[in-house]
């Protein structure tokens, strides 16, 4: 896995004078990303802040293409982590390329949490300004990055510690601005608890919410431990529509090891595969086109249902002896793809383990129909004709 290797210092493009983006001090360039840093004057924080966002290598060579965009706390150093994880699983077909917009700080008690601590735990009289900072997102940083970037309407907000209980409070104070809350190791023993209460009160009055939670913790212990455990459980047991939750708890690993360890979890659950699992796949094959239009509307792109992913889930439940389902996914794939020999060759394979020899060899000869001399497996499909032609005459 290649990180950044190369920086070098090349001029950038000039943002309108209207806007409250400052002109770009550097643009850093590598092999295979490259990186913006930007002052941002803040009205609502009465404060200049940086920022620095990270473009997907394909952002220049598709100039029509909008990416999901996954705001990281606590500065630029967290990128390289995020940057190697979701490559790895892009290569898998399991992530879309994203832009990463890395906020730094400048007092991160005051920003993250929401309430000022009075427990002599912890600093007496720090925080309390998460709901400015929150504003900070709202009106200014998100609508400059969707300005001036080719942002998708899908939004990560992911902290770790102090701006764990951050992600955790923006998912109460304003649960559709991001579309998913990543917290390693959050501090909810803050100021007695009161991030884990307002979490798990917020919880438990939610029926419905369309969002992704990730939270985590390490070798914490003491208050640490017990709040973070009551609010996993709370999470956990009660079960909220369309939320989908995961956690983590690694023994042995450190408070500040906790994004290291947790990272490839948070973004492995958070984005849907282009393989649709087996486990989302219901009775009606309508859940195949529900599953896909998910997952277009969190890449940024429209994906139809693959040939190779549909008939993946076709093979499956035939290698599970549910023949009469696999089936019908065979022939829903037929109808996405019509001009597919593999379809119909599914079809003809779901038919024969079903036993049903004529209806095997009826689409069997479709797949030849549509083949020619140039498809990679074409003898196969004839030995194939002439298997099932013989056992047909047996009978």
């Amino acid at each position: 896995m290649r990180l950044l290797t190369a920086l070098c210092f090349v001029s950038f493009f000039i943002f309108s004078s209207h806007s409250v983006f400052a002109q770009s001090d550097t643009k850093h360039q590598s092999t295979d990303y490259s990186q913006h840093t930007h002052t941002i004057k803040s009205a609502v924080l009465n404060e200049e802040r940086t920022v620095v966002v990270q473009l997907p290598k394909s952002y220049q060579s598709e100039p029509n293409k909008v990416y999901p965009v996954i705001y990281r706390l606590d500065g630029a150093g967290n990128i390289p982590l995020a940057s190697a994880v979701i490559e790895r699983l892009q290569n898998d077909n399991r992530a879309p390329e994203v832009i990463i917009v890395a906020i730094e700080s400048t007092n991160r008690l005051r920003d993250f949490y929401p309430t000022v601590n009075k427990e002599p735990q912890g600093p007496v009289g720090e925080g309390g300004g998460a709901a400015k900072f929150l504003t900070f997102f709202e009106q200014e940083l998100i609508p400059l990055v969707n300005k001036n970037y080719r942002t998708h309407n899908y939004k990560v907000i992911a902290g770790a510690s102090a701006g764990g209980v951050f992600a955790l409070y923006a998912l109460q104070a304003n649960p559709e601005l991001f579309q998913a809350h990543i917290a390693y190791s959050p501090a909810v023993w803050w100021n007695y608890g009161a991030s884990a209460k307002s979490t798990k009160s917020f919880i438990a009055k939610t029926k419905g919410l369309n969002s992704y939670v990730y939270i985590n913790i390490g070798e914490e212990a003491g208050i640490m431990r017990e709040r973070y455990d009551e609010l996993q459980q709370a999470m956990q047991l009660h079960k909220v529509r369309e939320l989908r939750f995961f956690s983590d708890a690694f023994d042995g690993v450190s408070h500040n090891l906790t994004s290291v360890a947790g990272a490839f979890n948070a973004y492995h659950n958070l984005f849907l595969p282009k393989q649709m699992p087996i486990s989302d796949l219901t009775d009606d094959v309508a859940s195949i086109d529900a599953y896909y239009q998910n997952l277009s509307q969190q890449w940024g792109e429209q994906i139809a249902p693959p040939d190779r992913a549909v008939r993946s889930l076709g093979y499956n439940l035939t290698g599970s002896k549910q023949f009469t389902r696999a089936i019908e996914v065979f022939k829903y794939n037929i109808k996405n793809h019509p001009k597919s020999v593999d379809a119909f060759s599914a079809l003809s394979y779901g038919y024969e383990m079903q036993g049903n020899t004529r209806q095997a060899l009826k689409h069997m000869e479709s797949a030849l129909t549509i083949a020619d001399d140039s498809y990679p497996y074409i003898n196969y499909l004839k030995e194939t004709k002439a298997r099932l032609q013989a056992e047909l005459s047996k009978s």
